[in-house]
């Protein structure tokens, strides 16, 4: 089974200057202990063979003789490994002397990847003893008998869709790093061996750039740099390793760790491919920069098994789980869809906003983006127009939350009842009003909406939509009724993300409007069109018949964004609500998901106009595009 993880680890040993043996054993030791784990890339600091402070000692014969020796034993004692191992040595070739990397696998020296930009500033001398990968002039070298390529255009095929590219320090420090070429020419992971000291605030700049390189070029970045064993005439190193993917640190050690240290993680190479089909200008710039001389070197590493897979995954992608990160988001977003609705407004000329306003999330956050949007073109609060429009399902609870929030934030309120009309309506259909089915229920849905339009018409005014993105990717929302609007502002915003964006909004107007946000928070899902229970409290809960929310987010996001399949969908869901749903619970509401996203199209082919706010939209005019009668059997194989 093609699972898309592959372990990876970044490890930096005790190192001793000089003392090759020394450096053997420990990587030796250093290759079983994570072969044994199940890593599949297991990648060294920079001349870890040597050391990297040897200084003049690099143009003694001894020294990198010994060095090639130890290459040869490694190769050879390492045979027992699939493992692919990134090692660095010093290697004379063609009378020039090259700080190299040796790629390795089961017992072969599969490639030797030399540094291109060699550091010549502040503490580094590095010209003094290597020349660059564009001073050499041959394709390939002799290791104990064996040709081997040789050369900086080197990829290494690892698992269906993953390919490794080496670059080498200072390679990533320059505007525009091997790696950056590499990832155009198919490299999705990329191996750092580095010789990095350490300076005030220098791991933090450090982590940044590998984390932005690994987002610029949609790949995994396995950093390995030197460790405490290294000289320390005038530098210290701390055996920082970081790994990255796709602009997020997965694992990183400890530094100033005296007997080394490391960092593994699963690479998830699949979601990485998937970002660099969707991402056009990755193509255009591969089509513009691409070179094709680069040699393509089959390496191949069994891809992890489900159950190996340690990684975590965050069960609310939609919503940071740092708080202060969290609170950043939701300012921004509300900003995004206040502007949105402002915008829409001035343009058309008309200054009144309607909302039908239920005492349920959506609308109370359609309504406090109203009133920001208000804010932003300096008009009053009281040319929102909010209308209640209590049904067949509507309780004390939820009607009393919309009454007084209307009220508290000083908004024009209008209620109107549609019982009447709706029982005229399904008189007028020949519809039984004590059949509770869709027809019953759609009737208020359409009366409401129909209400809402031709107040707006009247006031001069937009209505604006409160529906969102959750709703829109199961269909629950009627057609031409809550489906439809003059501009929905919570179109790309996940149910999970409504909850946190109320309660943001609550905190800052704090008193009376706080509490009341507070009590809607604390109101079940629900779109009130069948009759409350003998207790007068909600019976018709949204995520009874659906399964949760949070659930159907965490499939609609990686659904979405990285097309995953719903096997592996399965398995992260399983991890990320591990203990809270059994897996018997998420298969089910997974080809529930499945089921009514591909059903429900058509309604999101004619959605109104409104702000896309996060990486997921489901706009027709903007990020997605589907048949509404696709077949979702190829989906439903789990």
């Amino acid at each position: 089974m093609n699972t898309g993880f592959i372990k990876v680890s970044a490890v930096s040993p005790r190192v001793t200057v000089a003392n090759v043996e020394k450096n053997l054993q420990n990587a030796l030791k250093t290759v079983k202990r994570e072969s044994e784990s199940g890593s599949s890339l297991i990648v060294f600091p920079e001349l870890y063979l040597t050391g990297y402070t040897c200084g003049d000692l690099f143009l003694q014969d001894a020294l990198t003789e010994s060095a090639l020796d130890a290459l040869i034993k490694f190769s050879k004692e390492t045979a027992y490994s699939d493992a692919v191992i990134c090692i660095g040595l010093p290697l004379r070739v063609g009378g020039r002397l090259f700080n190299c990397a040796a790629v390795l696998q089961s017992g072969a020296v599969l490639g030797i990847v030399p540094k291109t930009y060699i550091p010549n500033y502040n503490e580094y001398y590095e010209k003094r003893w290597f020349a660059s990968s564009e001073k050499v002039n041959c394709s390939s070298v002799i290791i104990d008998d064996d040709e081997v390529p040789f050369g900086s255009n080197l990829l290494f095929t690892l698992a269906s869709g993953a390919v490794l590219g080496v670059e080498i320090c200072e390679d990533l420090w320059v505007p525009v790093p091997p790696s950056s070429e590499l990832c155009l020419n198919g490299a999705d992971i990329i191996a750092n061996l580095s010789a990095s000291n350490e300076a005030v605030t220098k791991n933090d700049y450090r982590k940044n750039i590998i984390s932005v390189q690994s987002a610029k070029c949609f790949c995994a970045y396995v950093y390995a740099s030197s460790g405490v064993g290294e000289s320390s005439t005038d530098l210290v190193f701390s055996g920082a390793c970081t790994i990255a993917e796709n602009g997020a640190i997965l694992s990183e050690s400890e530094r100033f760790s005296y007997d080394g240290s490391s960092a593994s993680a699963f690479i998830d190479f699949e979601k990485l491919n998937a970002e660099r089909v969707r991402n056009g200008s990755f193509s255009d710039n591969n089509e513009i920069l691409r070179e094709n001389d680069f040699t393509v070197i089959p390496a191949y590493v069994d891809e992890a098994e489900y159950d190996d897979v340690t990684r975590d995954f965050y069960p609310y992608p939609f919503v940071p789980s740092n708080e202060s990160e969290r609170e950043l988001r939701c300012g921004e977003i509300l900003s995004i869809q206040s502007a949105g609705l402002a915008k829409r407004l001035e343009h058309t000329g008309l200054k009144k906003a309607v909302i039908g306003i239920s005492g349920g999330l959506d609308s109370t956050l359609a309504l406090l983006v109203a009133v920001k949007a208000m804010e932003m073109l300096s008009l009053p609060n009281e040319n929102i127009i909010c209308v209640t429009m209590p049904g067949f399902g509507t309780t004390d609870m939820t009607y009393n939350n919309a009454v007084e929030l209307i009220k508290a934030l000083n908004t024009t309120f209008k209620e109107i009842d549609i019982k009447p009309a709706c029982l005229r309506h399904m008189s007028d259909i020949g519809h039984d009003s004590e059949v509770h089915d869709i027809t019953y229920e759609n009737t208020q849905a359409r009366e409401r909406t129909q209400i809402l339009m031709d107040i707006s018409n009247k006031a001069g005014g937009i209505l604006v939509g409160t529906g969102d993105l959750s709703e829109l990717a199961l269909g629950w929302c009627t057609y031409n009724a809550d489906h439809m609007s003059m501009y929905g502002v919570n179109c790309s915003v996940p149910k999970t993300l409504v909850r946190h964006l109320v309660r943001f909004e609550a905190e800052k107007f704090g008193g009376e409007i706080e509490q009341i946000l507070l009590r809607v928070l604390d109101t079940p899902v629900s779109p009130e069109l069948l009759p409350p229970d003998n207790n007068g409290n909600i019976k018709q809960k949204t995520e009874d018949k659906l399964g949760p929310y949070e659930v159907h987010d965490f499939y609609l996001y990686y659904f979405l964004r990285f097309g995953t399949k719903p096997q592996k969908l399965l398995f992260m869901a399983s991890r990320a609500f591990s203990g809270k749903y059994s897996e018997e619970q998420l298969k089910e509401w997974l080809r529930l998901f499945i089921k009514r996203f591909f059903i429900s199209q058509f309604k999101r082919s004619c959605l109104p106009d409104g702000p896309k706010v996060g990486s997921v939209s489901l706009s027709p005019r903007g990020d997605f595009r589907m048949p509404s009668d696709a077949e979702s059997a190829e989906w439903l194989k789990f």
